[in-house]
């Protein structure tokens, strides 16, 4: 998933946790990219989930942030992982 997120997008910033115990199912990520600017967020959200398509079929539950540098410049310092 993250080279298919890193080819996709050129992310300055991407960053996962597995919250599932272990088995992968339950993902959390953060990506930062410049290709975000001028999204609205659910077009952003929907240019990941079709990224990452193939992956989806293993993964029960995710849960991502996908911000623009400039939103992650305001953010990192709240992250929490």
């Amino acid at each position: 998933m993250e080279s298919l997120l890193t080819n996709e997008f050129e992310p300055s910033f991407l960053r996962f946790k597995d919250q599932s115990d272990g088995c992968g199912a339950k993902i959390y990520f953060v990506i930062v990219s410049k290709k975000f600017v001028g999204l609205s967020l659910l077009d952003r959200h929907r240019a990941v989930n079709k990224c990452i398509e193939s992956e989806m079929k293993n993964i029960h539950a995710i849960q991502m942030k996908t911000w623009t540098p400039d939103q992650y410049e305001k953010k990192k310092d709240k992250l929490v992982w």
